[in-house]
């Protein structure tokens, strides 16, 4: 039986962003894919550079940003963001909700008015407390917002009811907006959000994976080989080609898939999520010269967000990401979807006498967990057990949250400083 302090189960943001905290200390990283990088891996194909999918990095910590520029060889591009709303053919300024009074009259009237009266009910305390996403976009925006953008967007994204989530579901993430606010956006627009400045490297976003990897010891990571089981009482971790005794253990592994590897008894049933498949396109010329990314509310459209890699990169052919919500039960017929993805791109205008030139796809699975009132309680609960025997649950998909890459790196740090500091 092999022994180590550190256990690093998931070599993608978390994991290495752990890894790189713990330099100099006895730790292995495992990695059940055969590359690192968890969702933030970098595809290459006939000159196009893609990732998973859309991962551009914001920060709101100046230290760990110049952190990662000193270990990043490629170029990077600093971008302001360019996002718009695709409203029945018809661009909108995202976020919708402040820029209402881009729609066609009619439309703005009814937003405007329910937007009032929603309002008021608020400030008169007649308002009934929202107990869902769906309830809080109601309550906070009436019902012209909602239905216009707010609720068909977030069911094609989440890809189900927004009245099974939480109502902070999004957290610091959703772009609030008070009444004055969008009154004061119709004059002197201001559109900003957490990630209106956001970089991105000319390698892709695999270059942030290899700045956190460059600090770990390539021989203490071990990629295809995959967690099977912890027992919590002895500290012995089971792989699919070893058995390790570790000090402490720190997973990045999608918190319901973690639990019955512990033998951690739960209800499965707490915790939901949907997929999302990606299509990452590559075309002989550019197309739309402005957009970063536009949303797409229609449901009659397969996609709720179109990304343009080539006006990040300043590229001169179209590159695209695509991306589609899927239930986490679906299977999706890759072929016939794809020619549904073509024949959409084409109805929207972003597509007219291209040529695809490479192409290529993913489902993420997870990609986005459903935050509930019960899901919250669970994995507080959870996590304290595990941590009772020194596993502790982490990121994105180990927090069974909604948070940034930053997030990511922000938490990792400050674990191992918490344990590094109890010995």
């Amino acid at each position: 039986m092999q022994q180590t302090d550190f256990l690093i189960v998931g070599a993608g943001v978390s994991g290495l962003a752990s890894a790189a905290a713990l330099a100099g200390r006895d730790l292995i990283v495992l990695e059940m894919d055969t590359e690192i990088g968890g969702y933030c891996k970098t595809v290459r194909r006939e000159g196009f550079v893609w990732d998973y999918s859309g991962h551009f990095f914001h920060f709101k910590h100046p230290e760990i940003e110049q952190w990662l520029r000193a270990r990043m060889p490629e170029s990077l591009h600093v971008v302001n963001r360019r996002s718009f709303i695709d409203y029945h053919g018809q661009r909108v300024d995202f976020p919708f909700q402040k820029n209402i009074h881009q729609l066609p009259r009619a439309d703005f009237i009814e937003c405007l008015y329910d937007l009032y009266f929603a309002d008021l009910a608020r400030r008169e305390g007649k308002a009934v407390a929202p107990h869902s996403f769906k309830d809080m976009l109601y309550a906070r925006f009436g019902r012209g917002i909602s239905d216009k953008f707010l609720v068909p967007y977030n069911e094609k994204l989440y890809a189900c009811d927004l009245g099974k989530l939480d109502k902070d579901a999004m957290g610091r993430f959703f772009p609030h907006a008070e009444l004055t606010e969008i009154i004061r956006n119709m004059r002197e627009p201001d559109n900003a959000s957490y990630n209106q400045t956001f970089t991105y490297p000319e390698g892709g976003a695999i270059e942030y994976i290899n700045a956190l990897a460059s600090e770990v010891p390539p021989a203490a990571i071990a990629t295809g080989e995959a967690l099977v089981s912890v027992d919590l009482e002895r500290h012995v971790a089971t792989t699919n080609q070893r058995t390790i005794q570790f000090g402490h253990l720190i997973s990045s592994v999608p918190f319901n898939r973690l639990l019955p590897i512990c033998g951690v008894e739960h209800d499965p049933n707490v915790f939901s999520w949907n997929k999302v498949l990606v299509f990452n396109l590559g075309f002989d010329k550019k197309g739309p010269s402005e957009p970063h990314w536009t949303y797409y509310p229609n449901r009659d459209l397969v996609f709720y967000r179109v990304g343009f890699y080539d006006n990040i990169l300043g590229s001169d052919r179209m590159s695209l990401y695509v991306e589609i919500g899927l239930s986490a039960d679906a299977t999706p017929d890759i072929a016939a979807t794809h020619k549904r993805v073509l024949a959409d791109l084409h109805k929207v205008g972003v597509v007219q006498d291209h040529q695809l030139l490479a192409q290529h796809h993913v489902v993420m699975d997870p990609a986005y967990v459903h935050i509930t009132q019960r899901s919250l309680a669970d994995v507080t609960r959870l996590k304290r057990r595990l941590s009772q025997s020194n596993v502790h649950s982490i990121g994105r998909y180990g927090g069974w949250t909604y948070c940034s890459i930053e997030d990511n790196i922000v938490e990792a740090r400050a674990l191992v400083k918490q344990l590094l500091a109890a010995g």
